[in-house]
């Protein structure tokens, strides 16, 4: 079982909701992977629920935990406001959390994942903070407030893999909160290694 802030979930896989050709293939691929925790980008989607066109209008809460996740914000202000309007649009305390530092290979901003995770933290959300495979970082995000830290494989997109197990073990080994590595899992092989590095859990989309 997976605990994180609190919850428990019997399945260590998070999957997303982004870039599928329909809502119908989305819902299939979601339900095969047996997954219970699933990411919605609040900037990315249509908050309306009745709006058949939309994906929240497939997605029951009584069904799936869905987690909000703050994709494509490029500043800690940024990240902040749309992590406020996911919970006023009915969305849970938990959030992930993701601060872009840069565009090409949307690694995140250090700075204002802190800034942010120690605010939204102080603010009563329960915050899974997208970082790097920094130990440092990691140490800082959980002593801020973060009920997981999510460091990435790879870089976002880019199916590479896990490219550091040696950091990502530390990281494990070093931390408290649980671990879930996100982004560059690309492949069922991909995150059977990450799996052997003892790592909480793995968000693929």
């Amino acid at each position: 079982m997976l605990n994180i802030g609190g919850r428990t979930f019997q399945s260590r896989l998070l999957v997303g909701t982004g870039k599928y050709r329909s809502n119908d293939e989305m819902l299939r691929a979601i339900a095969a992977s047996g997954a219970e925790v699933v990411t919605v980008a609040v900037r990315r989607v249509n908050l309306d629920r009745r709006d058949e066109a939309g994906i929240l209008h497939h997605l029951g809460s009584d069904k799936y935990f869905l987690l909000a996740n703050t994709a494509g914000c490029y500043t800690a202000d940024e990240a902040i406001r749309y992590a406020r309007l996911a919970r006023e649009a009915g969305f849970n305390e938990f959030i992930k959390l993701e601060v872009i530092g840069d565009k090409e290979t949307l690694l995140p901003d250090v700075a204002g994942l802190l800034e942010a995770t120690a605010v939204l933290a102080a603010e009563g959300f329960k915050v899974l903070a997208y970082t790097n495979d920094d130990l440092v970082t990691a140490l800082r995000l959980e002593a801020a407030g973060a009920v997981a830290v999510m460091p990435l494989a790879s870089p976002i997109g880019s199916g590479l893999g896990l490219l550091n197990p040696y950091f990502i073990r530390t990281i494990k080994t070093r931390l408290k909160v649980p671990v879930i590595v996100d982004a560059g899992v690309g492949t069922a092989s991909d995150a059977c290694l990450v799996m052997e590095q003892g790592v909480d859990g793995i968000l693929m989309n």
